[in-house]
């Protein structure tokens, strides 16, 4: 009899392997755990395409289940506060008038055959996020937070519907939530995050991977100070043609607007 004709486990005293025997310790091992309730494996590295698609797909019935057909999502900065002196202050207010103006006049409030039209999307952290957020609550209307996960922990602000608040941990994911169901994008000054946002839905409409949805970015002067599109133009990085994806806005009526003349639909298309 050969090496290659032994048993598994030969039978040596004592027994060289536990495996071979009878054992109750099965059921408290990994390998035997619902693969779907093992979080150790869930959250393994082989898992994260499935991951990418529960977080898509966990947000996606929600709004379903509430009838969200499209939003207007705002973007800005989450360091101004209300009250604050000087613009940023006013930043704050004209965000929180626009969220109103835009629930009460855009069809969250109303739905018409169970879908709701124009809902303020944010992304559900402080400041202009939560002026926004807040004016849609000031005219009881619906209106979601879109959290992300960050080094320091992102509190969801007090004005987003509960039911429609959410926290993801990839980017990815909560850019594409929001910007597929974005019927207008309304930009409040910011920074880094503000930018990547505003930049990512530029970049679609600039090459047709987005249906053509109004962009309109508050404050004229402070979006011309921070972004000297002469020189992109100068330069050949974007065509002058490409100034046309956006317009500016200096009030929170005049937003509202611009987005109307821009073609915003206040009611479910047929």
């Amino acid at each position: 009899m050969t090496s290659d004709d032994e048993p598994y486990c030969s039978a040596l005293a004592p027994h060289p392997c536990d495996h071979c025997f009878p054992s109750s310790r099965a059921a408290d091992l990994p390998s035997y755990r619902l693969a779907a309730l093992d979080q150790d494996f869930i959250l393994g590295d082989s898992m994260r395409g499935v991951r990418f698609l529960l977080e898509y797909q966990k947000v996606e019935e929600a709004l379903r289940d509430w009838g969200v057909l499209s939003t207007i999502v705002v973007f800005g900065s989450a360091r101004v506060r209300t009250g604050q002196a000087g613009r940023s202050g006013f930043w704050y207010d004209e965000a929180r008038k626009f969220g109103r103006l835009a629930s009460e006049q855009g069809g969250a409030l109303s739905r018409s055959d169970g879908k709701r039209v124009n809902v303020i999307a944010t992304g559900g952290g402080p400041g202009i996020m939560e002026a926004a957020n807040r004016g849609a609550h000031d005219a009881c209307a619906p209106t979601i937070g879109f959290n992300i996960t960050l080094p320091r922990e992102q509190v969801p602000n007090p004005y987003t519907t509960p039911e429609l608040t959410f926290r993801f941990h990839y980017f990815a994911i909560r850019k594409m939530h929001l910007a597929m169901r974005a019927s207008a994008l309304v930009v409040f000054p910011g920074g880094f995050g503000t930018m990547d946002e505003m930049f990512e839905i530029l970049t679609l409409r600039q090459t047709g991977k987005a249906p053509k949805v109004p962009i309109v970015l508050f404050d004229r002067t402070f979006w011309q100070q921070a972004i000297n599109l002469d020189v992109f133009c100068e330069n050949g990085m974007i065509e002058s043609a490409d100034r046309d994806l956006f317009a500016y806005a200096d009030t929170s009526e005049d937003v509202w607007q611009t987005l109307l003349n821009q073609g915003l639909v206040r009611t479910q298309p047929d």
